[in-house]
């Protein structure tokens, strides 16, 4: 994700981790777990983008991870700007949504809901690069195989939040 000075961040303490959140003006953009792959650059030094806790949509963000993972919530209603990812991975990023809490499913599955059978590969990427960790629920794919494989914030962290779920 590059640099865009109309972003603001805020950070949030998870259970799971220090998570920083960002969003523009249509909606939340990202949601990181802060030594996970892929974090943006843009989240510290000196270009970072502006820090406002008070931003409602960021507060919005944080709350209803708190009930989250108060095991309060199981789907999220925030506004998201998915805008910053290819027309691809934004397919990918909408049907991830579609999955349940509670429910996993398999990047040859996804693959065939977007049209893209055979695609493993390409669905692992756009998964993989999801910039909004937990609401945009990349954690619930898994192997074909019922492995849990990769994920940027860490198989410890998937693990957690499918327990947490009750898919594990």
């Amino acid at each position: 994700m590059q640099f865009d000075p109309t972003l603001v961040q805020t950070r949030y303490e998870s259970p799971l981790g220090e998570m920083c959140l960002a969003a523009s003006s249509r909606g939340l953009v990202g949601a990181w777990f802060t030594n996970q792959r892929y974090l943006p650059a843009a989240m510290d030094g000196p270009k970072a983008w502006a820090h406002d806790g008070r931003a409602p949509l960021l507060r919005r963000a944080v709350q209803q991870l708190k009930e989250y993972f108060a095991a309060k919530r199981r789907a999220f209603d925030i506004p998201l700007d998915l805008g910053h990812g290819t027309a691809f991975q934004q397919s990918v990023w909408k049907s991830l949504l579609g999955i349940t809490a509670g429910a996993t499913s398999t990047y040859a599955a996804l693959g065939a809901q977007v049209g893209k059978p055979g695609a493993a590969r390409a669905i692992g990427g756009a998964v993989g690069h999801n910039t909004i960790s937990i609401i945009v629920p990349c954690h619930r794919i898994i192997g074909a195989d019922g492995s849990l494989t990769g994920y940027a914030g860490g198989l410890e962290r998937k693990t957690a939040l499918l327990k947490l779920e009750g898919a594990l």
